[in-house]
């Protein structure tokens, strides 16, 4: 946990564990990669290519790091089936606590992505997750 380019990043770990009712910030920064690396299978690759280049280089390692060769994403998968896909990536089988650690993320990476990405990111997720990152 490093200060990259003027971004603390213990910080961001703190307001997730803050926000998500988490334990400690380690497993802030577990979510957070959890998170980051489910919502990078279901954006598409040029949003996910601007989001990369608005958050700092240790939260784009983490979106850009899972890569399937033929990957069909659901434009249509609900909110209960990321929140699982989430909690399950986390190692933690609650999709119901999974809402919280999500919104903290979310709300974090917005604040970090700016408006222009933050909007782009909105209209490339389906319907229900993209209520869910506006919410946060």
């Amino acid at each position: 946990m490093t200060q990259s380019d003027g971004f603390d990043l213990a910080n961001y770990y703190r307001q997730i564990q803050k926000q998500g009712l988490l334990r400690t910030p380690e497993v802030a920064e577990h979510w957070s990669e959890a998170v980051l690396r489910t919502l990078s299978l279901n954006i598409d690759r040029r949003t996910k290519k601007r989001l990369a280049k608005a958050l700092p280089e240790e939260l784009a390692v983490d979106l850009k790091r899972t890569f399937w060769l033929l990957h069909f994403r659901d434009h249509n998968i609900s909110r209960q089936e990321f929140l699982k896909d989430v909690a399950n990536r986390s190692g933690n089988t609650d999709s119901d606590f999974a809402r919280n650690p999500i919104r903290a993320v979310f709300h974090e990476v917005k604040a970090c992505a700016g408006d222009d990405v933050s909007d782009a990111v909105s209209d490339s997720l389906a319907p229900e997750i993209s209520r869910l990152w506006q919410e946060a």
